[in-house]
């Protein structure tokens, strides 16, 4: 297996990134908490991962040109196109398209339902972003203010915080589609599977999972050509990643201030604890981030790639300088290392 690993800081002062509705635990009128969390006692504001993959397709359309697949909606429920040959999200985030449909008996005459819902496991998995160091969630008044009349006044929960965030790529996942009968695995049926063998699209052996004779099961890869440009794409989106609550009156830039990128032979995410919480003051370990090389050494692709965005940890600039000459790693600006790390990702076969 080949995975891109990736951690990320974001820095954002008087902000509410993803609130949860109104606050019934406070006493002023129309007053809307943030999402947070408890962690050691104390409550920590964060941004669902949910949220944050909504940024990350927001910025995909926008920025990249991504065609994005359509969703429709029916009572309760909605749904992509669930067609990974023609939409790139639907191949990279994943779906889940419910669906049976009735079938007569050419026989008996009998309908049946039969189940025909396509599924797909997201290549691409992230965390929740998450503060870093306990800094207070203020819960702040506002108001709503013309001319002619009274203001209306309201609460929101507001904070500053350097928020860390991790990331996944599954990188042999990407573009390729599985018809086993199991959920997460029926990704494509027979029309979908035909219309991606005209593309130019080939089957290939799953090494991992047999048929009841004990042979290995087929599965349907898009070309390299097309599955290159979508993970570079994804990972590219990150220089423009933008999104967030009450942007109108807390504008914030959620773009990364520091960024960790590499590929790994492997499932295992050994970024988690890059950053930690320092008497309330949140520091990027590069300790950690040596003793993680030392220990995943042998499962590491090629190089660490490591931004930063100048102004953000500057502290970090002689440690980071030194660490490029212990380890195969490239420290560069966010956007620069990011664009490098781009150039390296090459899928084959």
């Amino acid at each position: 297996m080949k995975t891109i690993q990736g951690f990320v800081l974001i820095d954002v002062d008087v902000v509410a990134l993803n609130n949860a509705g109104v606050d019934s635990s406070t006493a002023l009128e129309n007053a809307v908490m943030t999402k947070k969390i408890r962690k050691d006692g104390r409550e920590y504001p964060y941004v669902s991962g949910q949220a944050w993959r909504f940024w990350w397709r927001e910025t995909l359309s926008r920025k990249i040109g991504w065609q994005m697949s359509p969703v429709t909606r029916e009572k309760k429920i909605a749904y992509t196109a669930a067609n990974p040959n023609l939409y790139p999200d639907d191949d990279i985030f994943g779906y889940m398209r419910a669906a049976k449909i009735e079938v007569t008996d050419s026989e008996t005459g009998k309908v049946t339902k039969e189940n025909v819902t396509l599924t797909r496991v997201s290549p691409l998995k992230n965390s929740a972003f998450m503060a870093v160091a306990y800094n207070p969630i203020v819960q702040n008044w506002s108001s709503m203010t013309r001319q002619d009349g009274d203001a209306v006044p309201y609460g929101i929960d507001e904070y500053c915080a350097v928020m860390k965030g991790m990331f996944s790529v599954d990188l042999d996942q990407v573009g390729t589609f599985s018809m086993m009968n199991k959920s997460g695995f029926m990704n494509i049926n027979e029309s979908l599977k035909n219309e991606m063998l005209e593309s130019d699209a080939r089957e290939i052996d799953d090494s991992h999972v047999k048929d009841a004779k004990g042979n290995p099961l087929k599965l349907v890869r898009l070309t390299d050509k097309v599955r290159n440009k979508r993970v570079k794409d994804t990972i590219a989106a990150l220089k423009y990643l933008a999104g967030g609550a009450k942007q109108t009156t807390n504008m914030a830039d959620v773009t990364p201030k520091l960024i960790v990128l590499a590929m790994f032979n492997s499932a295992n995410h050994p970024f988690s604890h890059l950053a930690k919480d320092d008497l309330g003051k949140a520091v990027f370990s590069v300790d950690a981030l040596k003793q993680v090389l030392n220990d995943y050494g042998d499962q590491l692709d090629g190089k660490v790639y490591i931004g930063r965005r100048m102004g953000f940890m500057d502290g970090l600039e002689d440690k980071l300088a030194a660490l490029s000459e212990e380890f195969p790693s490239v420290v560069d600006s966010v956007n620069g290392a990011i664009d490098a790390f781009v150039e390296t990702i090459q899928l084959e076969n």
